[in-house]
């Protein structure tokens, strides 16, 4: 493979991969793998000698393990990433299937679409999270100076001089490690940055909230093919909880049931759920299948689900947190996957910018990208609420036509909220001002349209 770095001074990075990840919570744990092995291929890209340390064994050789989600949504800051290491053709193309709207399923079991992008048609794609790590492990390979190291978990580390103690899992031996750069993509229970919180000044906090998730599967029919309309993400809506469901590339449905932990409580045992499932998702029994909803609901326990912000990013020069380490989100815009893969494609704009300059990459890093980390945490917490209650009332319906047909006027000018999050590369904080000057607008329209025709009715009396 062609280097790219035309500075003689050759670094050797540790990139630190599966951390303390102990219990299943929901894709963390993949997309951890996926944003360490991404990260490595950049740096290795760049003529650095990467060191990949994965507490795991090597996923490639690992069974699917119930309860983390099989796929994953794939959008356009995803892509630019992969793109930057020649993977993105083949994930969109070959393997990824696209969703263009979603799939919004009624009570009494009608449906109705309601498209991503009308205008452009652009949509997001469902990818096999198994799959794409394996495409990422596999294009590391092509590179002489990224070594892997799986079995390898963290015990503690010295930031300041860039010293790691691993034990190997297999062997239970102690490792110790000098990097002159340490790069923490460990997770939302990330070791790396639990060293970081020793460091004076850093801010962190974690919520998690009272919505568990429980994971299901609808299977392929029996002539091999899908029970629903495979091009479209699947909700069912209601109110304080919902149900979703992503295609799969053997056409089963990884189905998710979303809900307070008190009313997974409440459903204990099978008459119970099959009345819970006839009352607000009736159409999807055929579809799951009594049994099987029986054995997937009483075979697993709801998972909980983590948003983290923290600042900054680096310890001096010597070591950076990505991806969910850095700003780990709940999953309802789709984003976690794709925001940590961003992260990859910033560092190597930040690389070649500042000439390999590692002090001022990572200084500019931390300093701009907590604020569009924070922001896309606060909408994924939002969209839920779009997602389970706000997408069935006639305002949503209203406020999205009315975004619709502006972009359709002016594409240059109005962008709504979720295309400017999931098909531009636009900072996740600049989408939020946006926003907030677009709802300034619309207020201000209705009031002058309401005046306008409270003057017209006066004046016509």
């Amino acid at each position: 493979m062609a280097l790219q770095n035309g500075n003689s001074k050759k670094l050797d990075v540790a990139v630190v991969g599966g951390g303390l990840v102990i219990q299943a919570v929901l894709w963390f744990y993949c997309i951890l793998l996926q944003v360490g092995s991404l990260e490595a291929i950049y740096l290795a890209k760049r003529g650095h000698h990467v060191s990949l340390y994965e507490y795991r064994e090597d996923l490639r050789k690992t069974p699917h393990v119930r309860g983390r989600s099989i796929n994953l949504a794939l959008s356009v800051r995803g892509r630019k990433a992969l793109k930057g290491v020649g993977v993105e053709d083949h994930m969109v193309n070959e393997h990824g299937i696209p969703m263009r709207a979603r799939m919004i399923h009624r009570p009494d079991g009608t449906t109705y679409p309601i498209p991503y992008d009308a205008r452009t048609n652009q949509c997001i794609y469902s990818v096999g999270r198994n799959y794409l790590n394996n495409v990422l492990l596999k294009e590391s390979e092509n590179y002489d100076n990224v070594k892997k190291y799986f079995n390898h978990k963290l015990l503690k580390a010295n930031l300041q001089n860039g010293t790691l103690t691993f034990l190997k899992t297999d062997t239970k031996e102690t490792v110790d490690v000098t990097a002159d750069l340490i790069i923490g993509a460990d997770g939302a229970f990330s070791a790396v940055r639990k060293e970081m919180m020793k460091q004076p000044l850093f801010d962190f906090s974690q919520q998690y909230i009272e919505h568990g998730y429980l994971e299901l599967c609808i299977p392929a029919s029996e002539d091999g093919g899908f029970l629903m309309p495979p091009n479209y993400l699947h909700i069912w809506p209601r109110g304080t909880f919902m149900m979703i469901a992503l295609p799969n590339q053997d056409c089963s449905w990884t189905v998710t049931l979303f809900m307070p932990f008190k009313n997974f409580k409440e459903i204990d045992t099978e008459e119970k759920l099959l009345s819970f499932f006839k009352q607000y998702f009736p159409d999807s029994i055929p579809l799951i299948g009594e049994k099987k909803l029986i054995e997937d609901y009483f075979g697993g326990a709801p998972s909980p689900l983590v948003a983290v912000k923290c600042r900054p990013y680096n310890v001096n020069d010597k070591a950076l947190i990505i991806g969910d380490a850095a700003h780990a989100v709940v999953p309802f815009y789709g984003q976690g996957m794709n925001a940590g893969f961003e992260d990859c494609s910033i560092l190597d704009e930040l690389f070649q910018k500042h000439h390999d300059n590692v002090p001022s990459i990572f200084k500019e890093f931390s300093e701009t990208r907590w604020k569009d980390c924070f922001a896309i945490s606060d909408l994924a917490m939002y969209n839920y609420i779009e997602m389970r209650d706000l997408v069935t009332r006639p305002s949503y319906r209203i406020r999205k036509a009315m975004d619709d047909f502006l972009f359709w006027l002016m594409p240059d000018f109005w962008v709504p909220l979720y295309n400017s999050v999931t098909f531009t590369t636009m900072p996740y904080s600049q989408c939020v001002k946006n926003r907030e000057w677009q709802n300034k607008v619309l207020v201000f329209a209705v009031v002058f349209i309401f005046l306008f025709v409270s003057i017209i009715y006066h004046y016509s009396r």
